[in-house]
């Protein structure tokens, strides 16, 4: 039996949804070894383990702060695991313990956020360009969520294939009943997540309002807690006088399943992914879906989307109108996006990640 611990600090993030789903099979199918679940302070209630070979312990360290790098290698020094899996780059760069990372996208080093100070957050990307390189060079063994992100890290750092598995994560509808949200539109476009400038929601907004010559009473609605970024985007759209756009603000899974089941279409414009999950989520419950073509995105879902160019709002806006003005092609978007999804599961993710494991404690190749 080994002792494996997982940091899981960002179990209640935007990227929490990998931990959790990592966590939850691990407990399915690992009956031998013992881990440790490291969380901040704020979330040590957050995730409940029902595997006694589970233990939630508080790694309560800020990423980039001097804290990571110091008292949490002092824990981990501590804690003697036989392995770590570093769920994100962010780590202890001095820690000498055998480590497996997961590296979900390089967004931090090659994006800029607007809400951001800027010396504040130019300050950090050189941090993070250096942790990264420094993490990936001394990892045991690296898991990438798409090959993109492998492609993307082994340019921006000496990774050689053999020490790199690309390990892809899935999608899932949320379970329980649907709960009306209250629209002032009744036909509208979807979106879910993060509203980072990187994501290009305003574009998607300046498509939409050259929709709506088509479509006048067709509303666009943007999903998640509303953060610095989002109230941007608002202010923004209010700048431009635009119509029959609505911010909801954090709501919870019924009303999102409401939201799912009665969009036209889902739209994920993003300038740049490193698995595209939502797109997969929209699948999962019978969304058309139309998406980017860049980075991961055509990979991850194949002939199951309807693509455009990002920068192009033009292009954005014909590819949608595409779609939700014939009922054919909205059918045969779903019905593929069925049959994508299928090719995607968490509980193969935890058994990959799990084989990794086996072998970096073994000192064995891992298999491809």
């Amino acid at each position: 039996m080994a002792h494996i611990a997982i940091d899981a600090r960002i179990i209640n993030s935007s990227t929490g949804r990998y931990v959790e789903r990592l966590l939850h099979y691990l407990q399915t199918i690992d009956a031998d070894n013992h881990y440790s679940v490291l969380v901040q302070k704020k979330d040590r209630d957050y995730w409940h383990p029902t595997n006694p070979n589970f233990t939630v312990r508080v790694a309560d360290f800020d990423n980039y702060s001097l804290g990571e790098q110091t008292k949490f290698k002092h824990l981990l020094d501590n804690l003697q695991p036989d392995l770590v899996h570093f769920c994100m780059p962010q780590q202890p760069v001095t820690y000498r313990g055998k480590t497996v990372t997961t590296f979900h996208d390089l967004t931090l080093i090659k994006t800029y956020n607007s809400d951001k100070n800027w010396l504040v957050f130019h300050l950090k990307q050189l941090v993070g360009k250096y942790v990264f390189r420094r993490v990936a060079k001394q990892s045991d063994h690296i898991i990438a969520i798409s090959q993109h992100t492998k492609n993307e890290l082994q340019a921006f750092a000496p990774v050689s294939d053999d020490k790199i598995s690309v390990i892809y994560e899935a999608g899932e509808t949320t379970s329980g009943t649907e709960r009306l949200l209250a629209l002032p539109f009744q036909k509208f476009l979807l979106y879910v997540g993060q509203q980072s400038d990187y994501k290009n929601i305003r574009r998607l907004g300046d498509a939409h309002q050259q929709l709506l010559k088509a479509h006048p009473d067709l509303g666009l609605v943007l999903a998640g807690k509303k953060t610095a970024a989002s109230k941007k985007n608002e202010q923004y759209f209010e700048s431009k006088h635009y119509k029959n756009i609505h911010f909801t603000d954090f709501i919870p899974d019924d009303q999102l399943n409401w939201l799912y089941a009665h969009a036209e279409a889902y739209i994920f414009p993003s300038l740049m992914e490193g698995f595209g999950l939502p797109g997969l989520e929209a699948m999962a419950h019978n969304l058309p879906v139309i998406s980017s073509n860049t980075t991961c995105l055509p990979e991850i879902y194949g002939e199951a989307a309807a693509y455009f160019d990002p920068l192009n709002v033009a292009d954005m806006a014909t590819t949608i109108d595409a779609v939700i003005s014939h009922d054919a092609t909205k059918k045969r978007l779903v019905a593929a996006g069925q049959s994508q999804i299928k090719k995607y599961s968490w509980e193969k993710m935890a058994q990959e990640t799990l084989t990794v494991y086996e072998s970096v404690l073994k000192n064995s190749p891992v298999q491809s």
